[in-house]
């Protein structure tokens, strides 16, 4: 699994379990008895075993989360006024707003994030620039916007992202006031989100659940968008727009492989544990059309060349509305399906570890990781992992 794929995991299944401890989960480095206590202390062995990474140095340096034991705060922005402002800010809620500094570092944090994101997106951390000119105001509104679209999509709840806005928002006041912009680009963004704060964290369908919808898909179309959402663990928006180039089958491992700017993750494979006649088959159908353009959900409508996020979203719900699948009241999402593979996974992980505590107690070794790393070849724990994985999506899919 990718470190991309691991932070996904962090914000999405970690996160909100640390929220619920009653830990900032922006800021509070989980240990590795925390980990292990709440079923999580796979993502351990992964971080050592594939990135040569301790969960700290995970947490620290590519989350972001706060060290408690740094003393110097880096913003890793190259533009000197961008910087001033943003410590600015902080000074002022720390002294004039009489802020505590447990809040002071969220909102560190949470700025650091948003420049991160913006550069990441527009090429440049110069967030002042623009705000200095009227004439840039439509377009730059348009850049936070984007900034916002990426939240949208990482964070998993409503309130998690209306507190990011809240901190990024309340930073381009501060230097609207200071005179440093003409204009606050965040004023209004809230209007164009429909997140609602009281919003409970999103949870994952059960396997049972992932069943009853399965169960109701009527064309090889909807059995392959049930699985590549629940049984390959894709966003709706890679679902829509999968390609046969993408797909590879005739390799050991059938596997999906994206190219950079294909997937928020970067470039990287998506292992087919489950499915792999299905999506075959899927191709061998649409081969036969002569005007097919290659894509596994293709629509000669849309101007891509392939069906919509929004129809991808709203046949999901539809097989989920006749299967009776009710989540706190309200039709589930195809998120919570992506979420089922992401708790199946980590379960996986975590089954197999408990597999070999009586070999740990045989050994004397401290810990079930030991032996994976001492007794086991890196290919036999990869074979028993997807065997376990494998088992999971048997039990929702069969």
């Amino acid at each position: 699994m990718s470190l991309d794929k691991l932070v996904d995991v962090y914000w999405q299944d970690i996160a909100p379990k640390r929220y619920r401890d009653g830990f900032n989960e922006d800021r509070d480095v989980p240990t590795y008895d925390w980990l292990t206590e709440h079923g999580c202390s796979g993502i351990a062995y992964a971080l050592r075993e594939h990135h040569d990474l301790t969960p700290k140095q995970f947490f620290v340096d590519v989350v972001g989360l706060e060290d408690e034991e740094s003393e110097e705060w880096e913003w890793n922005v190259d533009h000197d006024s961008t910087v001033d402002a943003l410590d600015a800010y902080l000074t002022s809620i720390k002294t004039r707003g009489g802020r505590a500094e447990s809040t002071v570092e969220t909102h560190r944090t949470r700025l650091a994030k948003w420049v991160r994101t913006y550069r990441e997106l527009h090429g440049t951390d110069a967030l002042l620039g623009p705000l200095s000119e009227l004439d840039q105001q439509p377009r730059e509104i348009e850049r936070c916007l984007a900034v916002l679209d990426v939240f949208d999509e990482e964070l998993s709840t409503d309130r998690s992202k209306l507190e990011y806005l809240h901190v990024a928002r309340a930073w381009y006041a501060f230097v609207k006031r200071r005179k440093y912009a003409k204009y606050n680009p965040l004023s209004e963004a809230g209007e164009e989100f429909g997140w609602e704060a009281s919003e409970p964290d999103p949870q994952a369908l059960s396997a049972s659940q992932v069943r009853r919808i399965y169960s109701e898909v009527d064309s090889p179309e909807a059995e392959l968008l049930v699985v590549a959402l629940a049984g390959w663990g894709l966003r709706p928006s890679e679902v829509a727009a999968l390609h046969i180039d993408q797909v590879v089958l005739d390799a050991e491992d059938p596997h999906l492989s994206f190219s950079d700017g294909e997937r928020k993750n970067g470039p990287g494979e998506v292992t087919l544990l489950y499915g792999v006649n299905m999506v075959a088959n899927r191709i061998d159908v649409l081969s036969d059309r002569e005007t097919w353009n290659g894509y596994l959900f293709p629509s000669r409508s849309s101007s891509t060349g392939h069906v919509s996020v929004s129809t991808v979203r709203r046949r999901f719900k539809q097989l989920a509305d006749r299967a009776g699948v009710v989540v706190d009241g309200d039709t589930p999402t195809p998120k919570m399906g992506r979420r089922f593979w992401y708790s199946a996974y980590q379960e996986a992980v975590g089954e197999v570890l408990e597999g070999l505590e009586g070999v740990a107690e045989d050994q004397g070794s401290s810990s079930t990781e030991v032996v994976l790393r001492n007794y086991l070849s890196r290919e036999q724990e990869r074979k028993a992992r997807r065997r376990r994985m494998y088992e999971k999506l048997e039990i929702a899919f069969e």
